[in-house]
């Protein structure tokens, strides 16, 4: 017996979804707006048929990928699309959550939407950890700024020679008086805020770490792997593991390229020979690409393989620390190219981070293939 498929769109709020459905000879029907509760999804979804007649669609936004775990638990096939490449018309001037619906369910029928690759809970886990240490360290930044900035409008200055943050100037901030009572309660308390942002920062070390040793092997691998890399730390290369998930997702480092957005735009059009470039498109991970800039940084110094890297690459194995010498060379003698070619610094850092991507690539998957096929590899 022919399996009767039907294509249900969901356009997902909150606290509402609105649901249509297609059938195979494009036929289609408003369902109407349920709760986003799931139960209330569970009953609806039932009501349309069997899981397996179903095929199902909502866009990636602010709710997550909730519905989607609870929907391929059902056994309902679920695709979660990404929302700027949703095909639209030019002279549709009219956008309800009906109408999303309906064109969702279309559009799944006719094979126009493209998928985004979803993590599973315990990767958005680990995902959602490392962006809450990148918020605690924005946090602890602009507490010490304010407290510095307070400082510097009252003609506080700390003693010559005595290096920001550093234990002397601890101290130093620890006897400091003030004329007024009043400016005395400011300094204790932006004094206190950033001693609370630096320890938020140090528990939120701690769990990574933990998070790191109770993840799956594969995870642990390429995360030890990938801090064979100069500039790479632990937290960083746990950080690149949680926002791009397996690396051999991607056929070639081109596609992570443009997965981060750290490509140029181009505008080519008009004829053979025609080739401009603009600034990099940022149609992509933000939070990967702030990765990248921050690790990028490094490869402005020549060559070497000191005792924290030395330290980081025991037990790797070979291909993984040829990898990383390969990319110190090719990278530090880039950077001075473009450097003395009058390039700025911020568009040579950028050029620098998009070829570490690269080769970030060619170690996880390395390692990725290695924790597959063990044997092989052996």
């Amino acid at each position: 017996m022919k399996k009767i498929m039907r294509y249900v769109g969901m356009d997902v709020h909150g606290e509402t979804i609105a649901i249509a459905v297609v059938d195979e000879e494009g036929v289609g029907r408003e369902v109407g707006v349920i709760p986003n509760r799931p139960e209330a999804v569970r009953k609806c979804l039932k009501k349309l048929g069997r899981p397996e007649e179903l095929h199902c669609c909502y866009e990636a936004g602010p709710t997550g990928y909730v519905l989607y775990w609870q929907l391929v638990r059902l056994g309902i096939e679920c695709v979660v699309v990404a929302p700027t490449l949703i095909p639209t018309k030019a002279g549709d001037r009219v956008k309800t959550d009906r109408r999303d619906a309906r064109k969702l369910a279309r559009y799944l029928r006719s094979g126009d939407l493209t998928a985004i690759w979803v993590p599973d809970e315990g990767h958005e886990a680990l995902r959602d950890l490392v962006r809450a240490r990148q918020a605690a360290k924005i946090d602890e930044k602009r507490a010490r700024h304010r407290l510095q900035k307070f400082l510097l409008r009252h003609g506080q200055r700390p003693p010559q020679g005595v290096k920001a943050w550093s234990a002397r100037h601890r101290a130093w901030l620890q006897t400091l008086q003030l004329e007024h009572a009043t400016l005395q309660v400011v300094l204790g308390e932006y004094c206190h805020e950033v001693v609370h942002s630096e320890q938020r920062v140090a528990r939120l070390d701690t769990a990574i770490e933990q998070a790191v040793e109770d993840a799956p092997e594969q995870i642990r691998a390429v995360v030890a792997a990938l801090q064979g890399l100069r500039g790479v730390r632990k937290v960083t290369a746990t950080a690149v593991v949680a926002e791009i998930g397996q690396f051999s997702r991607f056929a070639h480092p081109r596609q992570l390229m443009g997965y981060s957005g750290a490509v140029p735009s181009e505008f080519s059009t008009g004829g053979p020979g025609k080739h401009q470039r603009g600034a990099i498109t940022k149609a992509g991970n933000a939070h990967l690409r702030r990765l990248l800039g921050e690790a990028a940084w490094c490869y402005r110094f020549r060559p070497a393989v000191r005792y924290p890297l030395q330290r980081r690459q025991q037990g790797l194995p070979a291909a993984v620390t040829e990898i990383s010498w390969k990319a110190q060379v090719r990278l530090c003698n880039r950077y001075r190219r473009m450097v003395v070619r009058g390039k700025l610094k911020q568009k040579v850092v950028t050029a620098i981070s998009r070829e570490l991507l690269a080769f970030m690539w060619a170690i996880g998957v390395a390692v990725e293939k290695q924790q597959q096929h063990p044997r092989a590899a052996a």
